[in-house]
């Protein structure tokens, strides 16, 4: 009962740990050590570049999460760095239910957004409702700059401050949801917009941290609550996207599709001029328009994120399978959703026509190493086709730590055939923008050569403790049966034969008192002595076959002769022993049986055979024992049906260890017992896999 209720306790203090609001509070990142292994990406391209955490995506919703989704009351602030003119960056609090897509979650969220320069406080719970007091900050939101955004939530009270330079004021407002979200996990997330984030840290928070944080702001206890309402966020963007569009320079109009690149002379570059979607930024800058990709190799580029909608200006040059623009400008004009890759084979991306389009590909993993410039290399292949994937650590080095070879794999990059990345060794590379775009579809078999080395080792242990348990156990029982046999005979000694001595001593002292007239009493007494002596001699023989200290130190043949002479101590009977063969260690009970078939034989042949001589011979081969006990007595008619129960128990005992028992007797023509049984062959390895393969498919092995 105590045991129980101490298993309950820890099972209660471990689940009231595991669930406790305060768990791994307070929490500061990892960024400036390069690791982020406690974040989970859902969409974006989030990678650490020098100690913060980017996401150069324009993909709408992009969130990085992490926490515990038992936390309550706590805080979370940042610094924040916009890299979009138009979208928004900031913190989520309190999230739960993640999925990938815009507003796929239930949290809170705050931002600061570029276009109408607002503070943004609003509730997703798979839509999106924004606060009805929204903030605008004085001074305007810019991109390239940086802010401190902190996000409060105490019970049902969710606040928000952001400041900008020293120069400029602190913005804060606040929100009480009447049927608030109570607990979650914190994260980063844009829309429409890259961002930076550093010096995420995430506090337990009191009334007195709401009040600290609103104050001078607005919202008071006092004062009526302020739900959240619906409000069409899209449409603010869209406009904002509309203004935004209208400042940006006009595209020229002798712009031309990149796929026309390729009719660039190999000799002489000419200037182009092309439009498309930014697929890549790093390591290298690849434009992607709806008729191929071009390698782009800017002079001065600008700020630029994937999604971007560029206008490129410079020289075509046309290389063996792909066209690149050198001593290229690069103007921005639209900010767009990132471009869907296109699936393709790895034979299909080896022929060239993929050169430098943003893809889709499947491969196995068959190699994986460290490569210049801080960057992982995998080597992978689909069918008969080779291929390598280049690709930045992210968030750590942990994700490709944990890819095991044989990995079946799924890759989103630009398809690159530059001989330069390639090194000759295989038709293309596929440029990862981050690990986000590499998922695991399978791991690897588990036929692998190293698993079925490893589940042999492991058939082949459980095997050996599982053949040593079974001989164990049958030792034990067997040692059982002995010390049982012991007792009764340390019992019989003590109480059976010391009885029949004892009646026979005061039987001869009765007849030594009679007077030559008591003749008749005295053929009586010297009956009763001889039935005592008779059954004494019986009582001494049955102790004997019962004893096992006679062969435990002995050999089969030894002891069987040792006991044959105890027997027939004081008698006439000649006892001849023979052995044939080169003699082995024989298992303990196949040595208890052959000992105890031959005492019985050798007590039959002293008590019913009249016999004069009795032979014991032993022979040894490869794989069996062979005994014989054979006397000159008289012998009996073999009737299988009036056996005796000595012979029947003699046979029983040789059908225990899969020996073959036989019986030759014929009156006046002696008997010989012969017993036939199996040894364990010498080892070798056929032998053991053999016992071991017996053992498990459950076939009794008596040995």
């Amino acid at each position: 009962m105590g045991v129980c209720l101490l298993a309950a306790g820890a099972v209660f203090a471990a689940r009231a740990y595991l669930h406790s609001p305060a768990r791994g509070l307070p929490y500061h990142d990892s960024f400036e050590r390069g690791n982020a292994n406690e974040w989970i990406a859902l969409g974006g391209t989030w990678e650490l570049v020098d100690g913060t955490m980017r996401n150069e995506s324009d993909e709408r919703g992009a969130k990085l999460l992490t926490g515990s989704r038992y936390w309550t009351n706590y805080s979370i602030e940042a610094d924040v760095y916009l890299l979009g003119a138009s979208g928004d960056a900031g913190l989520i609090i309190r999230s739960s239910n993640e999925e990938e897509g815009v507003n796929s979650y239930s949290g809170y969220y705050a931002g600061i957004r570029t276009g109408d320069s607002t503070l943004v406080l609003g509730r997703a719970d798979h839509s999106w409702l924004e606060a009805s007091n929204q903030r605008t900050v004085p001074g305007g939101i810019h991109p390239y700059q940086w802010y401190h955004l902190k996000l409060l939530a105490y019970n049902c009270d969710i606040a928000v401050a952001v400041m900008g330079n020293a120069s400029e004021p602190r913005t804060a407002f606040g929100v009480t949801d009447s049927d608030c979200l109570r607990h979650g996990r914190v994260g980063l997330r844009s829309y429409s917009s890259g961002g930076i984030w550093r010096n995420v840290v995430v506090r337990t928070a009191t009334r007195t941290d709401l009040g600290n944080l609103l104050a001078g702001n607005g919202l008071t206890r006092e004062q009526p609550a302020k739900d959240f309402v619906a409000k069409d966020s899209e449409s603010i963007r869209e406009r904002q996207m509309e203004q935004d569009q209208q400042s940006l320079p006009s595209p020229e109009a002798n712009t031309q599709s990149i796929a026309s690149l390729s009719l660039t002379s190999f000799s002489t570059p000419a200037k182009a001029t092309v439009r498309g979607v930014v697929v890549l930024v790093a390591p290298r800058l690849y434009v992607q328009d709806s008729t191929g990709g071009v390698y782009v190799q800017a002079q001065h580029p600008p700020l630029l994120r994937v999604g971007d909608e560029v206008e490129v200006t410079g020289l075509s040059h046309q290389s063996d399978f792909s066209a690149n623009l050198e001593q290229a400008t690069v103007r921005v004009l639209w900010v767009r959703t990132p471009i869907p890759p296109v699936s393709v084979t790895a034979s299909q991306a080896a022929t060239g026509r993929f050169a430098g389009t943003f893809v889709e590909v499947r491969g196995r993993l068959t190699g994986k190493e460290r490569g210049p410039g801080n960057t992982l290399v995998l080597d992978l292949d689909e069918g008969s086709q080779s291929f390598r994937a280049i690709m930045n650590p992210g968030r750590s080095d942990q994700r490709f730590d944990q890819l095991k070879l044989n990995s079946t794999l799924q890759l989103r990059g630009v398809c690159a055939v530059d001989p330069i990345l390639t090194n000759r060794l295989t038709p293309f590379v596929i440029l990862l923008r981050s690990n986000e775009d590499l998922d695991l579809l399978a791991g690897p078999p588990w036929w692998s050569a190293k698993h079925i080395l490893a589940l042999i080792a492991a058939l082949v242990l459980l095997t050996l403790v599982s053949v040593s348990l079974y001989h164990r156990v049958e030792n034990w029982r067997l040692r059982a049966v002995l010390e049982v046999r012991e007792r009764l005979a340390h019992e019989m000694h003590d109480t059976l034969a010391q009885s029949f001595a004892g009646i026979g001593f005061q039987l001869q002292a009765i007849r030594n008192g009679l007077t030559p007239e008591m003749t008749t009493i005295g053929q009586q007494l010297e009956l009763a002595s001889s039935l005592v002596r008779h059954g004494h001699d019986e009582a001494r023989r049955s102790i004997a076959t019962l004893r096992t200290d006679d062969f435990r130190s002995e050999d089969v043949l030894s002891a069987l002769a040792h006991c044959a002479h105890q027997m027939v101590a004081g008698g006439t009977v000649q006892i001849l022993t023979r052995e044939d063969g080169a003699a082995r260690p024989i298992p303990l009970r196949t040595t208890d049986t052959l000992y105890r078939i031959g005492q019985e034989a050798i007590a039959n042949a002293v008590r019913h055979a009249e016999a004069e001589l009795i032979s014991i011979y032993m022979a040894y081969d490869n794989n069996s024992v062979h005994l014989e006990v054979e006397d000159d007595g008289r012998g009996f008619a073999q009737d299988k049906e009036r056996f005796g129960f000595g012979i029947r128990g003699m046979r029983r005992r040789a059908q225990g260890i899969d020996a073959r028992f036989d019986v030759q007797s014929g009156p006046g023509k002696g008997t010989c017992i012969r017993v036939d049984a199996p040894l364990p062959p010498r080892p070798t390895v056929v032998s053991w896999l053999k016992s071991m393969w017996l053992t498990l498919i459950g076939k009794r092995i008596h040995v």
